[in-house]
């Protein structure tokens, strides 16, 4: 039996959701959680308390530390850190986790775990797992497919169980922020996978479909809420939902949330959110506008890097950078999938949707099996195109960067920067979508002379990553001045609104 399942049973808690059939038991109504959260980092002084005054009390540590880890001396989990490239900041760190059993989960969760084929805990949630389990705020710096989407939902699912339950006109006790339709979705599903076990309900509340069933779910009552900031703030304002019972918020791709202008939406949506709820923030890079949003929106928070905080690629990604005219481009293209095309998926990234539909109906026109996906599309047309290049029948697919962090497609072998980004990190992101879950892949990236700028910087992400320097490359970016802030630090921001 899990140490959580041991705990006091509450007749009206979702610890025995196992065997309940319905709603019912207390609802728990807040006041008004407009106030200001403060923030704690590093070596600051800890700031006073938030305000909680009217607020009802709710369980959110849960966190009992297994005879094994704590067995675990400092050096050896200092060694254990060292190995797993795992940096950690705050006060009171608890050691990391080196096997499912010594979290602690429930045995229905474990089961879920189990037949989903995870063997041990990726780095991030060896560490990230107990940080979020004592119920302790949490910043997490991870890259794309490092496991980061278990490591917060999981912990929401012993949170969840531990809350009473929902009682009619409730709102979610979890809610999850994320930057993109395709992201929410996957989030969502994985939270049905793991979540119906306890009988614990999810919904994805995205743009860009019809709203009715939506609404029909959160007014049937759920107790985890995936969502986009612009659609949720709709489903707010027309009295849809109500973020009153939310005590575990996520927001999933701060960063890129940031660079979609999503600041004012987010800072509105966490503004009715009582201020001791648990906020896990969490981010693959660290420029200066995600941290200055962590210091508004948490409290004394554990911070965890898998890696380092700089940018830097997979290693277990093959980098190609082939510094070309932009008339060769397409020539280049056609000659590159005649060399590598065995039927494994090709992801190839362009800058526009136009020049991604353009692409791709030339590519059909010459008998390649390529589809595009990008923001114009209707949400049915895009699960369509997903599904074909996921099963594929169509293992070419073209996009915008609303592929670049969104997407899970498992067993992409080959990344195509067709254009070359607007930035170092989407650079970084994009061939990130091969090369997962400790597979191989091979990114190739077309770099025309309208890429200088960014080419000193991108000579030291395939240096640092064991990669060939063409010497067209290096003599670029012995000759061209890194780009400015805006450019190549965090983002160009003008240049990613066209696919949102």
């Amino acid at each position: 039996m899990s140490r959580y399942d041991s705990r006091t049973s509450d007749s009206t808690s979702y610890r025995d959701r196992r065997s309940d059939s319905g709603f019912g038991g207390a609802s728990s109504t807040y006041g008004s959680s407009g106030s200001k959260r403060e923030s704690s980092g590093g070596d600051e002084e800890s700031p006073k308390k938030p305000d909680l005054d009217g607020l009802t009390p709710f369980e959110k540590n849960f966190y009992v530390e297994s005879p094994a880890v704590a067995a675990m001396t400092d050096a050896e989990v200092e060694e254990y850190r060292r190995m797993r490239e795992i940096t950690v900041e705050g006060r009171d760190i608890p050691k990391p986790v080196k096997s499912f059993r010594d979290v602690g989960f429930p045995d229905y969760v474990l089961e879920e775990v189990k037949k989903a084929g995870f063997t041990d805990p990726t780095p991030i949630q060896s560490q990230g797992w107990p940080m979020a389990l004592k119920g302790r705020d949490l910043i997490g710096i991870a890259e794309t497919g490092s496991g980061k989407t278990l490591s917060y939902l999981l912990p929401a699912i012993v949170h969840v169980n531990a809350q009473p339950i929902l009682a009619p006109g409730d709102g979610p006790i979890v809610l999850v922020l994320a930057p993109t339709r395709e992201l929410a979705v996957q989030i969502q599903q994985e939270a049905s996978k793991f979540g119906s076990s306890s009988k614990i309900k999810s919904t994805c509340i995205y743009g860009g479909v019809p709203k009715g069933p939506q609404v029909r779910d959160l007014q049937k009552g759920v107790e985890i809420v995936i969502a986009t900031p612009g659609r949720l703030i709709d489903m707010m304002e027309t009295n849809n939902t109500n973020l009153r019972r939310v005590t575990y918020l996520v927001l999933d791709e701060a960063d890129r949330m940031l660079d979609m202008g999503f600041d004012p939406q987010i800072r509105k949506i966490v503004s009715h959110i009582r201020p001791d709820r648990q906020t896990l923030y969490w981010s693959a890079t660290w420029p200066k506008e995600v941290e200055q949003l962590s210091k508004k929106f948490l409290y004394n928070p554990y911070k965890v890097i898998i890696g380092s905080s700089d940018l830097k690629a997979n290693r277990a990604i093959r980098q190609i950078v082939d510094v070309i005219s932009e008339s060769q481009k397409y020539n280049k293209l056609v000659k590159l999938l005649e060399d590598i095309m065995d039927g494994s998926r090709i992801l190839v990234f362009l800058d526009t949707k136009k020049g991604c539909d353009q692409i791709t109906r030339q590519l059909r026109m010459d008998g390649w099996p390529a589809l595009s996906i990008h923001g114009d599309k209707s949400q049915a047309e895009r699960d369509w195109v997903l599904s074909e290049f996921r099963s594929g029948k169509s293992p070419i697919m073209t996009a915008t960067d609303v592929a670049a962090r969104g997407l899970d497609v498992k067993d992409v072998k080959y990344v195509i920067n067709y254009d070359f980004p607007g930035s170092l990190e989407d650079y970084v992101h994009r061939i990130g979508r091969t090369g997962r879950a400790g597979a191989k892949g091979t990114a190739y990236s077309f770099f025309t002379a309208a890429n200088a700028r960014f080419a000193k910087e991108l000579v030291s992400i395939l240096e640092e990553a064991g990669q060939k320097v063409s010497h067209e490359l290096a003599s670029m970016g012995r000759s061209t001045a890194p780009p400015p802030p805006g450019l190549g630090g965090f983002r160009d921001r003008g240049s990613r609104r066209a696919w949102s």
